[in-house]
């Protein structure tokens, strides 16, 4: 559990919601004395991640892709062989070729 000033929640409020959704709880001081609870409402863990990928975008150390990335190639189904062709000398040309 960690604790924070009034002004230290009023300045990094952003960032005190982030370490909420991670799981932890944050005591809200007035001159050393708790007066409020920061807890995470979510009952799913998605909100961490997405959370602490947000901070480090505003941050400037993560940049999000602009493609949808290999998920959406290795998910589409394979081509099919031409009919009569032979997959196994394909592969056997590719080894020649080098590729």
């Amino acid at each position: 559990m960690r604790t924070a000033s009034i002004t230290e929640a009023k300045n990094q409020l952003s960032a005190l919601i982030d370490q909420v959704r991670n799981g932890d709880t944050i005591v809200i001081t007035d001159r050393g004395r708790p007066v409020a609870q920061l807890t995470c409402l979510a009952t799913d863990r998605g909100g961490a991640t997405r959370g602490r990928v947000e901070r480090l975008e505003r941050e400037g150390l993560l940049r999000r892709g602009s493609e949808s990335g290999p998920v959406a190639e290795i998910l589409r189904p394979p081509p099919r062989p031409k009919r009569g062709a032979s997959v196994v000398q394909a592969v056997l040309d590719e080894r020649d070729e080098g590729r």
